[in-house]
């Protein structure tokens, strides 16, 4: 039980670029998460991702209005991907190494499949223990 894929949440949420922060807020308070996708689309060729960190940076310390405020002015990205057979402590490494604490997982294909937090693995190692791997 120390792999991604037995602590990942799925589905991924995904936002359209277009979308605007109110509407990627609500979502993420309605379903209890920290962050949301944005998706792929012609102007904005690879997957970025909006986080509460975003949100608070980027909108509140910046008095900037949510609703006329677009997910794609705020996001980060391009966003790097992980594995579902990735260890917890490898997925650890590649979250710290990059400064990030939400690691959408993607599938042979580059399909999302999931989405693990620094919560989530914080939730394995109090729930289980740490075994080293």
């Amino acid at each position: 039980m120390n792999h991604v894929s037995d602590w990942m949440s799925s589905p991924v949420v995904v936002v359209d670029p277009d979308s605007s922060v109110s509407y990627a807020m609500t979502l993420m308070r309605r379903r209890n998460i920290h962050s949301v996708v944005v998706d792929v689309s012609d102007r904005n060729p690879s997957y970025g991702i909006v986080t509460t960190t975003d949100i608070r940076d980027k909108i509140v310390a910046e008095g900037r209005n949510p609703a006329e405020t677009t997910a794609r002015e705020i996001m980060s990205g391009p966003i790097i991907t992980g594995r579902a057979e990735w260890t917890l402590a490898e997925c650890s490494r590649i979250m710290q190494k990059n400064k990030f604490h939400h690691l959408p997982i993607a599938d042979d294909g580059g399909t999302l499949i999931g989405m693990i937090s620094a919560t989530d693995i914080f939730m394995a190692v109090e729930e289980q223990g740490w075994i080293e791997e």
